[in-house]
């Protein structure tokens, strides 16, 4: 592997010298994205180390560690320079598609043997960087091709999700498709209706973030995967996603997954809800989503005074579901009312619900005359004012 500068961190030298460099190996991400030339966000690190003997050695060289997933192996050492899991070898004892019960193993090709796609069961010597590849991730990694370690049905049926990391690790590394990954993605979609709804949201959200998944949900679509996992999807919805996916790039929009699944599901508030309440998505969210199902009824309404109202991201998402400029919301400096209550009051106004009705009266026709200065507003105020003394 090449010796990129993460591999030069001397909080990582410090953690190798804690665990014994012969007793430490990095893996996954970090590994593939590095042989990828891609930057690589997070470090994780594989021993044949029992979880009590990482601690107490990490302990020991001063090194501050969490035990954040202990059931299953992993010490979090908390490093200067970021995090790294450390996870003790393991293989699978029983799975029911759902959950895994794991007994610690001390063979590395045990370990790599339990993971879910060859190009992610590739671990480098901490001193040489030197690739240890048991089941041909290399040659997939140069061909782009996501391949599922040994047979892809006994895969998923070990853990269904990995139907949804089989298509999102396809979008994100895949060039050639494999014929049998997608054969058996297709064959057990129905039993992705077994997993939880906040794995299958983590997933759709994690696929949808990526730079142009448009192709890969057309082929989901097709294979009858999305109709399992989106069931309120509408029928044009990949193709408004790919419009979205166009919009974006043509404006020079990030990709925004939560925008993305809107495309993907009906202008209709009602049936967006329940597809959010579904994937127990935040109410965050949720809200966001159903602005978004509105988007006809507000299609031609003035873009700043939608994100005023609204907020800039439900205004974005409405331009961008119906092919609206953005450029008028995108940066805008958006303005503050200019007036309180107080102001009412001081013109003569009792206190009381009267105050709060005008100043709502006052600041519909101020976003409705395009946010106007102080002295104009304040002459707005007047008009409202005199027609309530007139009625």
């Amino acid at each position: 592997m090449p010796a990129p500068s993460w591999t030069a961190r001397a909080d990582l030298a410090a953690l190798v010298a804690a665990l014994g460099p012969d007793n430490l190996r990095w893996v996954g991400g970090a590994v593939r994205d590095t042989l990828l030339d891609q930057p690589v966000k997070d470090v994780d690190a594989a021993t044949p180390l029992r979880p009590d003997v990482v601690l107490e050695r990490l302990a020991a060289a001063g090194i501050r560690a969490v035990p954040t997933g202990i059931a299953h192996g992993t010490v979090t050492a908390v490093l200067p320079d970021g995090p790294v899991e450390v996870t003790t070898l393991r293989r699978d004892v029983a799975t029911d598609g759902r959950h895994a019960t794991i007994a610690f193993a001390s063979e590395w090709r045990d370990d790599a043997a339990r993971r879910d796609f060859t190009i992610n069961a590739l671990y480098a010597d901490p001193r040489t960087l030197e690739i240890s590849d048991w089941f041909d991730g290399l040659p997939d990694l140069a061909a782009r091709r996501v391949r599922f370690i040994g047979d892809p049905h006994q895969r998923i049926r070990e853990d269904h999700l990995r139907i949804l990391r089989y298509y999102r690790f396809q979008a994100r590394f895949g060039a050639e498709l494999d014929a049998a990954a997608e054969a058996a993605c297709a064959e057990l979609a129905p039993t992705l209706k077994g997993l939880s709804r906040e794995r299958v949201a983590m997933e759709l959200l994690n696929l949808l973030a990526l730079p142009d998944p448009a192709a890969t949900l057309a082929r989901m679509e097709a294979a009858g995967v999305l109709p399992i996992a989106l069931p309120e999807r509408s029928t044009g919805g990949v193709e408004l996603l790919t419009q979205l996916i166009g919009w974006e790039q043509a404006h020079g929009m990030a990709p925004d997954p939560l925008r993305r699944l809107a495309a993907l599901l009906p202008a209709d508030p009602r049936q967006v809800d329940q597809a959010a309440a579904r994937l127990r998505l935040s109410t965050a969210q949720r809200k966001r989503l159903a602005q978004a199902a509105k988007r006809q009824s507000h299609d031609g309404d003035d873009p700043r005074a939608l994100a005023y109202r609204l907020g800039r991201a439900e205004a974005l998402d409405r331009l961008a579901l119906t092919g609206g400029d953005p450029s008028a919301v995108a940066e805008w400096d958006m303005p503050v009312f200019p007036l309180k209550g107080g102001a009412i009051i001081a013109r003569g106004v009792s206190a009381g619900p009267d105050v709060a009705r005008l100043l709502r009266m006052v600041e519909d026709r101020w976003v409705a005359s395009g946010f106007p200065n102080a002295e104009a507003t304040d002459a707005l105020l007047d008009h409202v004012l005199a027609a309530h003394r007139g009625g």
